[in-house]
C-alpha cells in the first residue's frame, strides 16, 4: 500500500500546536478520554488524504464545522459565513509521509488579502475576493461522523459494492449481526433491509444496523483511499464488536484501504486486539493520546505490543 500513511506531523488546528505521530499502520485505533482530541487528529488526517485541490480542501476544512455544529451542509450555506470559517483556520499545515504539505495561510499587504496555499505540493495564491467556494469532495476518502450516513451517501456506495458483484458480502454480514435481515436493496431510492418478509428503511432499524452498513459499503467506496469512522462502536452491542472488526480488517486488507477509527471504550479497544491477533493482522496500531503537564502527547503501539498489553489488562485510554 504505497498511499498508507506511516507518519504525520500537525500544527496550528484545534489541540494541535505541533504534534507528530509515527508508526501508523493499515487499520489505526485512536483512544484517550474526553476532550483530548481523537475527533480532530481524524479530522487532520482526512483533510490532508483529501484536499488534492482548492475545491477539495474547502470542503473538507467547512465540513469539519458542520459535523462539529451537528448540521447537514448546506451547498448554498451564506459565503460570509464560509469565508469567516475558512480563515480562522489560518495557519493550518498538516504534513504526511505520503500527501507531503496540506497548508492554509492568510497574507495582507496594502489592505488586499490573498489567501496561499500549498496542497499536493504545489502552491497557489488567491485574491480572498476572487476565491470561490464550491462543494466537490474526493471519492475515496470519507469520513463517517457520529451522527451517521445520509441515505445518497449509502446508496451511492452501496452501488461500488454492486460493481464488484460483492452485494451479498453485505447481505451474508448483516444475518450475521441480526439474523432476521434476509436482505438488503435499494427501493424506490431509499435503502432497505428485509425483516419478516418485509423492507424497512433504515430508520426503523437500530443505530448499530446502520452504523454497519455504512462501514461496509463505504470500505468498498474508498478502495486504494481512507476510511475515517469517528466512535466506532456507535450503537454496535459488545457482543458484535469482534466481527466488526473483522469485517474491517479483512475488506481493508483486500480493497487495500487505510483505515483510521476513534474509540474510549475499553471493549472496543479488546475486541480490535482480539480481531487482528484471531486473523494474524499485524498491520495495525493503536494510537493512545494524553496530556502530560498540560502538552498533548501520543504513544503508538504496533501489533505485539498491542497485543501484550491488552491481554496484560493494561490501561490504553488515554492519561
Amino acid at each position: 500500500m504505497t498511499h498508507c500513511i506511516k507518519k504525520i506531523n500537525i500544527k496550528h488546528f484545534k489541540y494541535f500546536d505541533n504534534f507528530a505521530v509515527e508508526g501508523l499502520a493499515r487499520v489505526n485505533l485512536v483512544t484517550g478520554k474526553n476532550n483530548v482530541g481523537k475527533t480532530a487528529f481524524l479530522e487532520a488526517v482526512h483533510t490532508n488524504t483529501s484536499a488534492l485541490t482548492l475545491s477539495y480542501f474547502y470542503f473538507c476544512l467547512f465540513g469539519i464545522k458542520y459535523r462539529r455544529e451537528n448540521i447537514n451542509i448546506l451547498i448554498d450555506k451564506d459565503e460570509v459565513d464560509a469565508r469567516s470559517y475558512l480563515e480562522q483556520n489560518n495557519g493550518f499545515n498538516v504534513v504526511s509521509d505520503v500527501h507531503k504539505t496540506t497548508a492554509f495561510n492568510i497574507s495582507e499587504y496594502n489592505g488586499i488579502k490573498k489567501y496561499i496555499f500549498d496542497l499536493n505540493e504545489q502552491r497557489t495564491t488567491v485574491n480572498s475576493n476572487d476565491f470561490s467556494f464550491s462543494n466537490k469532495t474526493l471519492e475515496n476518502s470519507y469520513f463517517i461522523d457520529n451522527f451517521g450516513v445520509v441515505n445518497s451517501s449509502i446508496i451511492h456506495a452501496f452501488s461500488k459494492m454492486q460493481e464488484l458483484d460483492q452485494e451479498q458480502l453485505l447481505i451474508q454480514e448483516l444475518t450475521k449481526f441480526d439474523s432476521n435481515i434476509t436482505d438488503f436493496k435499494i427501493i424506490n431510492g431509499k435503502p432497505k433491509c428485509k425483516i419478516n418478509n418485509a423492507y424497512l428503511e433504515l430508520t426503523e432499524l437500530g443505530d448499530g444496523t446502520q452504523h454497519l452498513i455504512s462501514i461496509i459499503t463505504l470500505l468498498f467506496q474508498c478502495k486504494e483511499g481512507y476510511l475515517f469512522i469517528d466512535e466506532m462502536d456507535n450503537g454496535i452491542h459488545y457482543q458484535q464488536l469482534d466481527n466488526v472488526w473483522q469485517i474491517i480488517l479483512n475488506i481493508s486488507k483486500k480493497l487495500k484501504v487505510q483505515v483510521f477509527a476513534t474509540t474510549h471504550s475499553k471493549e472496543c479497544l479488546e475486541s480490535y486486539a482480539r480481531a487482528a491477533e484471531q486473523l494474524q493482522d499485524k498491520d495495525i496500531a493503536l494510537i493512545e493520546l494524553g496530556k502530560s503537564d498540560g502538552t498533548l502527547k501520543n504513544i503508538v503501539f504496533n501489533y505485539d505490543q498491542t497485543i501484550k498489553k491488552i491481554s496484560q489488562g493494561l490501561g490504553v485510554r488515554g492519561w
